[in-house]
């Protein structure tokens, strides 16, 4: 028996339980508006289910391994066995439990919660089909609607993600054994991470990238540490090739790739996992039928509200144009939605967004880097400090890399920092914090911070800027 097609209303209709969605729903519901939140899949979205959170519990699992076989130094000897089902439940264990809080999170602020797959019927209404034979459907008409559909990985031509020996992102974090060899395509964030992650589990990991470097978009110093821990772990990285195809061969698969002369090289592997970048959802919901047109890579254009060019939908996280696709930025986007549908002065602001990789070492960054700030009419000064001049970096086996501030001369308004060392997606924040609140480098250089720690090169990069840097030379 299929149910029928039924009606309700809402004041707020959230479409998508992701880090942008669940927490424009909560703070919708907690201004006293009537929130429902649709989702299709699991809540708490890709990043919670099969993104941020497993991949960090699958690094962390990784490195612990790693450092306890690789220790000498400091006289631990020990050769660690990595049981990758355990490690597996343990991962999705902790997933359960962060997906599980949100909707127990959303129930508790009073967010209706309906599963499904919501279309638009126009501009104040969606149909919601609901899974399982039978399920039937309904319509949900809204005063309000937040669009927070995410993101997918993208598919290149040749390497279809139903093939079981070519991966996705979300296929290499379900997967239960390591590949003798994996060939990963792409040198981005998700690639490297990965890629790293894979070769400390004894995975012989060969990248191959299109372009001629790794982390496209951040600067060449911070990549290139980065890149050199890389090749200490034995990665194999191939510059100038895209990947064309694969075949099936007697001991595993045969990719190939090409370079812009047509030049082939072929990689033998048992994976092949495919990184080169993520797409915007936004083909799911037939937003045409709300006047709604995403632009030619499918990615919604907003304001400084988040709204649409239809005034009552609003459009927040991976599926918004120009912004990057960063959960923490979703969900400040989600908050600055929901507020300004309540009737808040709120508008979103990007100059203090952090961004964090979770390589060895890891990359933290916000603000301008030095070109930027030189490009916006700045007349910037900078700050270095390298982490081997940092006795808790030392004790901590992890002396690679380096803070960098970046700072207006004539103010000392700090505009931006680079890290790249260990913990750098922690001591960021401060960087952020500091950004956020229009600190000076005299700020953060006066303020007195624990030691032994990491974060006291964030004072120390402050005072180089300023000259007067005691644990380094200065600039």
């Amino acid at each position: 028996m299929v149910v029928g097609d039924i009606a309700t209303g809402t004041q707020v209709l959230v479409i998508g339980a992701g880090p942008g969605g669940y927490v424009a729903a909560i703070r919708a519901a907690q201004q006293g508006l009537d929130t429902t939140l649709v989702e299709k899949d699991a809540y708490g979205g890709t990043c919670l289910n099969y993104g941020c959170i497993p991949s960090k519990a699958f690094i962390t699992s990784a490195d612990l391994a790693y450092e306890a076989g690789h220790a000498e130094e400091m006289g631990i000897h020990a050769d660690p066995v990595v049981d990758m089902s355990q490690l597996r439940d343990w991962k999705d264990g902790v997933v359960d439990q962060l997906t599980g809080g949100v909707e127990k999170l959303c129930k508790a602020n009073g967010v209706n919660l309906v599963e499904g797959t919501a279309r638009f019927k126009d501009e104040n209404a969606v149909r919601i089909a609901h899974g399982g034979e039978g399920q039937g459907s309904e319509t949900i008409e809204f005063e309000q609607c937040i669009i927070a559909t995410g993101s997918r990985p993208i598919q290149i031509p040749g390497f279809e993600f139903a093939d079981e020996d070519v991966w996705s992102s979300r296929d290499a974090l379900a997967a239960d054994t390591v590949p003798e060899r994996l060939v990963v395509v792409g040198g981005g964030y998700i690639g490297m991470e990965l890629s790293t992650t894979f070769a400390k589990l004894d995975a012989d990991v060969t990248v191959v990238e299109m372009l001629d470097d790794i982390l496209p978009g951040y600067e060449s110093d911070v990549a290139r540490v980065v890149k050199k821990r890389a090749s200490d772990l034995g990665i194999d990285m191939n510059f100038g090739e895209a990947a064309s195809g694969w075949t099936e061969a007697d001991d595993g698969i045969l990719v190939t790739t090409e370079t812009e002369d047509g030049e082939e090289s072929e990689y033998r592997a048992d994976k092949v996992l495919v990184a080169v970048g993520r797409s915007p959802v936004s083909d799911t919901m037939e937003i045409e039928n709300a006047g709604l047109e995403a632009d030619d890579r499918g990615f919604l254009e907003v304001n400084e509200f988040r709204q649409t060019s239809v005034e009552n939908i609003y459009a927040v996280g991976d599926v918004v144009a120009d912004t990057p696709m960063l959960a923490h930025v979703a969900s400040k986007e989600g908050i600055v939605a929901a507020e300004h549908i309540a009737g808040e002065p709120v508008a979103f602001d990007s100059q203090a967004v952090p961004a964090a990789v979770f390589t060895d070492p890891e990359i933290g960054t916000v603000g301008m880097t030095e070109e930027e700030a030189e490009e916006a009419g700045f007349d910037p000064v900078v700050g270095q400090m390298p982490f081997r001049a940092s006795g808790r970096a030392l004790t901590t086996g992890h002396a690679d890399g380096f803070v960098r501030i970046v700072a207006d001369d004539p103010s000392g308004f700090i505009l931006g920092a680079q890290i790249v060392g260990p913990e750098a997606s922690e001591l960021v924040a401060e960087v952020a914090f500091a950004v956020e609140m229009g600190a000076t480098l005299e700020d953060v250089a006066s303020t007195i911070h624990t030691h032994p720690t990491l974060a006291e090169a964030v004072m120390e990069a402050a005072e180089n800027a300023l000259g007067q840097a005691i644990h380094t030379l200065n600039r």
